[in-house]
């Protein structure tokens, strides 16, 4: 097994590590030209964005305390309803979301 990735573009593979993009498969947000030495990397706006969402992402809790109490209470209560046509609704646009992904 190599060190090798194949494109998605038919340009053949590329190695792994090198730091090289086979011609063809340059995206909009790869700089065209190196700004740095030779085998430095340049980080993208969009990486560097991405990379901080994640970070905000991670920082947030797994599970919505205040949601998770209040959906409880009302179940305790005997209030808590659930709307079929509402659940049908959500699958339904789920679905169509996964199906244009």
């Amino acid at each position: 097994m190599g060190n090798e990735i194949n494109s998605l573009d038919g340009g053949g593979p590329s190695a792994v590590g090198t730091g090289r993009v086979s011609q063809g498969s340059q995206s909009a947000s790869t700089p065209s030209s190196s700004s740095g030495p030779p085998g430095s990397i340049h980080i993208t706006d969009a990486a560097s964005q991405l990379a901080q969402l994640e970070q905000a992402a991670q920082a947030l809790p797994a599970v919505n305390e205040a949601r998770v109490a209040a959906v409880s209470s009302s179940i305790e209560q005997g209030i808590y309803t659930i709307s079929a046509s509402h659940v049908a609704d959500q699958l339904l646009q789920l679905e169509r979301s996964l199906g244009n992904a």
